[in-house]
């Protein structure tokens, strides 16, 4: 079901998940915020956000070519101890990601860093692509922040599918590692490298291809 701002925002304020992760639980929930609450904290994205202030500058910088060296991935990521950062799971998450980089190609890791000219130009484009499918003038700006969102969940990092599990969003997988190694972990940057970027070439799936060179 559709579910309202003011609901995800008194949602997000109670128990500190992020945005998208409570707009999925209210929908799961049917609108209803205490259970919305408790499949929060069942998945353990509550109990993460509580961790998310806590200063980490420690972690990794990993890396992830692809394809003989057709992509390249250096991403860093931020844990609050050396310990943590030399542990299995976190090295198999800071993996993960950069696969997902690498596949996925995001513009960002978050919506907050999209700058407004980039907003403004999307929304321009959205809203020229709604007149010319003939949309009433009066619904264009509601459609125009609908298919926004779209476009934060294909090009900011957090917010897309996980490619070893679509039916998770990469934040919903790094609030899980927050929540079960037990401290703020925090995808800071990353670069991704394509040879001839940018050059007229044939489309390829990357998706497809990263995920059957790592045999998963």
């Amino acid at each position: 079901m559709a579910v309202n701002a003011s609901a995800v925002k008194e949602l997000r304020e109670k128990t500190g998940a992020g945005m998208l992760d409570c707009k999925k639980a209210l929908e799961e929930a049917n609108g209803d915020l205490t259970k919305a609450g408790e499949l929060l904290r069942e998945k353990g994205l509550a109990a993460a956000a509580n961790k998310a202030g806590r200063i980490a500058t420690e972690g990794v910088v990993e890396s992830y070519i692809h394809a003989g060296g057709r992509i390249g991935v250096l991403v860093e990521i931020n844990c609050e101890t050396d310990f943590v950062a030399k542990t299995d799971q976190f090295r198999d998450f800071a993996r993960d990601i950069a696969m997902q980089i690498a596949a996925a190609n995001p513009k960002f890791v978050r919506r907050e860093e999209v700058s407004q000219d980039e907003l403004d130009k999307e929304r321009e484009i959205l809203k020229a692509q709604a007149l010319n499918e003939g949309k009433p003038a009066n619904i264009v700006e509601k459609m125009v922040e609908g298919r926004l969102g779209k476009y934060y969940e294909e090009f900011c990092l957090l917010e897309q599918s996980f490619i070893k599990d679509p039916d998770k969003t990469v934040s919903m997988l790094l609030n899980e590692k927050v929540s079960a190694i037990g401290e703020n972990i925090s995808i800071r940057r990353f670069v991704r490298y394509e040879l001839g970027e940018g050059l007229e070439k044939k489309e390829d799936n990357f998706v497809a291809e990263v995920m059957s060179q790592a045999k998963l």
